[in-house]
This record gives C-alpha cells, structure tokens and sequence, in this order.
C-alpha cells in the first residue's frame, strides 16, 4: 500500500476522521464519492515492449516500498497527505496481452474518474500512460519524457512504451496537443512528427523557464512523468537511460505547475535496477502531485 493511503479493499475511515477540512471532503471542499476518496492509487506493472532494460513489473512495490520514509507533513502546502482522502486499489496485474491488459486498465482508472477520483497510476511502462489518457479523456497530455514516444510503431508494435505518445495524440479523440518536456533523443520520422502543430517540445535547457501560460484555460489535462526524464545519474533505475536530462528539483517543479489543473497522473518506468534512486525520485513527484492538486 502506498505509505499515507487507505488501503481500498479494507472500509474507508476517511469519514471519521477529524480534521479541518472533515473526513470525507479534500482541500478544495470537494465531496468524495468513492468512500472518502479524492485519489486512487492504481498499480499497472506492465512489462511487455520494453526495448533495453526490463523490469518495470517491480515499479509499483519499488515506488510504494521507498516512498515508506516520507513525512506525512508537507510544510509547503501544511496538509497531511493521509488527510486528502488518497486510498490504494492495489495492482492491477499484468498479462501478455497489451491490447487487452489496457482495455482492462482503463476500465478500472475510468471507474475512479466517474467517481470524481482523480487516478494515480504507478508503472509499470509507459504503455500504460495510453489507459489513463482514455480514462481521463483531456485535451492537453504533458509529459516528462528523455524521448520522443512519437513511433508510429517499434519493432512493429503500434502498443509500445515507444509510441505512446503518438497513440494518444491519434487514437484518443479529446486530445488536441501533447507537450513533451526534456525529450533529447528521437529518431528522424519521430522529429518529423514532433514538428506538426499539436506537439510542442521543450528541451532539457528549457524546462525550469517552462510554463503552460494560459493554455490549460477550461481544458482538461493529463500529466505523464516517465522517470528517464531525468537524467541517469539521479535515477537509474529505468529501463533505456539518456544522459544529459532533468534534475529532480525541475521534475518536481513541473509536478508542481501543472497538477492543479490535472485531472489524472502517472509515473511509469521504474524497473529494478537501482538501489532505489528512481523509486524514492517516482515515490516523492507522487506525493508533490497529490499536495499540490489538493492545494491549487
């Protein structure tokens, strides 16, 4: 269970619990439907079209298991996270079969959404990025991403961690643009891609001076942030590392920005093959979404 949730298969005691804002509403005055809960926490260990390095079949438990020593308290918004009515649905476990394992996974995030939950999804790969946009239905995907994701398919897998963003852009009717923060690396057809209007890329240099303007005005958004973003010295455990990317200070700045206006999150890509860096790194922007969604 991710550390500060109620676990869901167990009776909410959201609504009995005292606090200044009363059990069973969030910081915005918002009445859960969902037992008590404004986020829900879903894990999606799909492990199936990674190209290098696998091992984001681990990164839920990784992500839960080193997000254990975080202070409930969070000074800068002064909230408890085990105060904002977040509960753990646990894994929703994974098979060979993508195409039908993110059908499955977006029924399941689609539930949460209808019951004015806002999901939080743990990879897993960024496949799963593709359920929580159909779930979510916005008009503007964000993501954190070392890479493009713009394959029209890789290696002849049109479902791959490799081209989801393309996927989301063509096959998922309400978005309008994707916004690929610290993207380095592309192949040619993918640059091509990148430069048609309802893509925008902001290189690593650019993202700390980044901000979404005016652009998320009575627009739903979605926000993706694949660990590979940042750069492997902090996070090495994914799966296809690309040096020169992100500090953790900037992720967690872009966490910060664009969750008040974001209706679902995820972070996918985590594997194994670490010491935790990545998990810890997954874990925190987790926590920094929730506080700030709940304080924006």
């Amino acid at each position: 269970m991710f550390p500060g949730a109620t676990d869901e298969r167990e009776p909410s005691d959201t609504r009995g619990r005292e606090s200044d804002r009363g059990g069973d509403t969030d910081a915005r005055g918002r009445t859960a439907d969902r037992g008590g809960a404004n986020f829900v926490v879903v894990g999606a260990p799909l492990d199936a079209t990674t190209t290098f390095q696998p091992g984001t079949r681990f990164g839920p438990q990784r992500i839960r298991s080193f997000a254990e020593p975080f202070d409930d308290y969070d000074h800068r918004t002064d909230q408890h996270f085990s105060e904002l009515g977040v509960v753990d649905h646990g894994n929703v476990r994974a098979w060979t079969d993508v195409e039908a394992y993110l059908e499955y996974l977006t029924s399941t995030l689609r539930e949460v959404v209808w019951n004015d939950g806002v999901p939080l999804t743990l990879g897993g790969e960024h496949t799963v990025s593709l359920a929580g946009v159909r779930a979510v239905e916005p008009e503007v995907f964000v993501c954190t991403d070392a890479h493009l994701d713009l394959y029209d398919a890789y290696d002849g897998e049109a479902l791959s961690h490799a081209a989801v963003t393309r996927r989301i852009l063509e096959d998922v009717d309400p978005v309008e643009e994707a916004i690929v923060l610290g993207a380095r690396t592309g192949s040619e057809a993918e640059w091509e891609r990148a430069a048609d209007d309802d893509v925008t890329v902001v290189p690593p240099e650019d993202v700390r001076a980044w901000t979404p303007g005016d652009r998320f005005t009575d627009r739903e958004v979605y926000l993706s942030v694949d660990i590979d973003a940042s750069d492997p010295g902090y996070a090495p455990g994914t799966g296809t590392k690309e040096p020169f990317g992100l500090e953790p200070r900037e992720l967690r700045d872009v966490v910060r920005e664009v969750a008040p206006q974001a209706s679902g999150f995820d972070v996918v890509e985590v594997n194994d093959r670490d010491d935790g860096q990545a998990a810890a790194l997954a874990g925190k922007l987790v926590r920094e979404f929730v506080f700030s969604h709940a304080d924006g």
